[in-house]
């Protein structure tokens, strides 16, 4: 058994910790708050978890708590999508310098901004040629830390997946949940703010997140490089649609997207939408993840798509019912 700092209690950040704990370890779960209102790991595990408060961008802090942990998972999600720039370097220092000063090896759960516009499904050892400042951040960030690493001075990993959708994610942390999924269980038609209905996209299910982070976090293997999380066929929001119309018993409605133009206009008054510019690539085209080298490597394989479609499906009705008899 041992012992491991979580930072961030989020989708991820629980996902980890239940992985964690379900396999032997206990673990230090670290957030802002210190209140964690989602505990899966509670009814099997209530003692393996010790919930805390703390500031991740406080490295004297984070070094504090990983005194005698084998790895750090940094599954922070920066509050303000809009303040990345000022609020990852100093976590991105904080974690490392913790990681350096303890021993424990650092597991950086990233995502694909730093591939930018790509034109084949993305593998992990494509360079890294972000196209604006939210993908230089993270790009910087895995960059220092990897440099780290080839000196001798921590061990790190970094895994990436596509966007988040499962059970447990935090508002606006997903965009197939929080605007599709949402609006088909009320019984209304899905609206995208960015992107193109017919394009080819990547969904990454949070359990899966979690459950590669603790096989690295536990093992030899994985350390020094990037990985990408096993991950489900590529699903345009059209096929999405149609997939949660039929699991969850719904009408099926055509996915509506916000025109360009009228998007670009819209950044020149909401922030939000300002920032999504650098992103929007990634709904416009074809964004599609390649995960069969951790497949192999690590014998995982995604969780079905039906599977996992019905599970978020489930969590989502269970916080919030739907207003609308959406089946009518």
């Amino acid at each position: 058994m041992t012992h491991h700092l979580v930072l961030g209690a989020g989708g991820v950040g629980r996902a980890t910790t239940a992985d964690l704990v379900a396999l032997g370890h206990t673990v230090t779960l670290a957030s802002r708050s210190g209140r964690v209102n989602e505990r899966p790991w509670h009814d099997t595990h209530p003692d393996s978890v010790d919930v805390v408060a703390v500031d991740a961008s406080d490295a004297q802090a984070l070094t504090e708590l990983a005194r005698g942990a084998t790895s750090i998972v940094n599954a922070v999600n920066p509050p303000t999508y809009t303040t990345w720039d000022t609020d990852w370097p100093p976590i991105a220092a904080a974690t490392l310098t913790a990681a350096e000063a303890s021993g424990a090896g650092l597991v950086m759960v990233g995502n694909l901004y730093g591939y930018g516009q790509v034109e084949a499904p993305m593998r992990e050892d494509d360079p890294l040629r972000p196209a604006g400042h939210k993908g230089r951040v993270r790009a910087d960030m895995w960059t220092e830390a990897l440099a780290r690493h080839d000196a001798g001075r921590v061990r790190v990993t970094e895994l990436r997946s596509s966007d988040y959708f499962g059970p447990g994610t935090t508002p606006r942390t997903s965009y197939l949940g929080d605007i599709l999924i949402e609006a088909l269980l009320a019984g209304r038609t899905p609206f995208l703010p960015v992107g193109r209905a017919d394009a080819p996209h990547s969904w990454t299910y949070v359990p899966d997140v979690g459950r590669l982070a603790a096989r690295i976090a536990t093992g030899d293997v994985g350390w020094g490089r990037v990985w990408h999380v096993p991950t489900a066929p590529a699903r345009t929001f059209d096929e999405a649609a149609a997939d949660v119309a039929r699991l969850a018993g719904v009408r099926d409605r055509r996915v509506r997207v916000l025109p360009r133009p009228l998007g670009t206009a819209a950044g020149l008054v909401v922030p939000v939408m300002r920032e999504l510019r650098e992103t929007r690539h990634q709904f416009e085209r074809s964004f599609v993840l390649d995960s069969d080298l951790t497949q192999r490597t690590f014998d995982l394989v995604p969780t079905p798509w039906d599977e996992a479609l019905t599970a978020t499906i489930a969590a989502r009705r269970a916080a919030k019912p739907a207003n609308v008899d959406a089946a009518a």
